[in-house]
């Protein structure tokens, strides 16, 4: 059963990163990384590591999403579609 929830949440983690590198709002991309980054928590604490998957949550998700909502406000939220 654990292999199962390992496997999907896996899944969902390739998913999140997949819709954050596809996403044009940068503000979603932000949102999607840290939905990655809560996955990966969970992933770390299935795998018997809870003081990696709390580092992961506070640091992952907390502190590096405030810090590119800081650096979206400061800058543009769309992402230029020229290449």
């Amino acid at each position: 059963m654990i292999e199962i929830v390992s496997y999907v949440v896996l899944a969902a983690i390739v998913v999140t990163a997949i819709l954050a590198l596809k996403s044009r709002d940068l503000v979603y991309s932000v949102v999607f990384l840290a939905m990655m980054s809560l996955l990966l928590s969970l992933e770390f604490y299935i795998l018997q590591a809870p003081d990696v998957a709390m580092a992961e949550a506070a640091i992952g998700a907390g502190l590096s999403s405030a810090i590119y909502i800081i650096a979206i406000n400061r800058t543009g939220r769309f992402e230029d579609g020229k290449k």
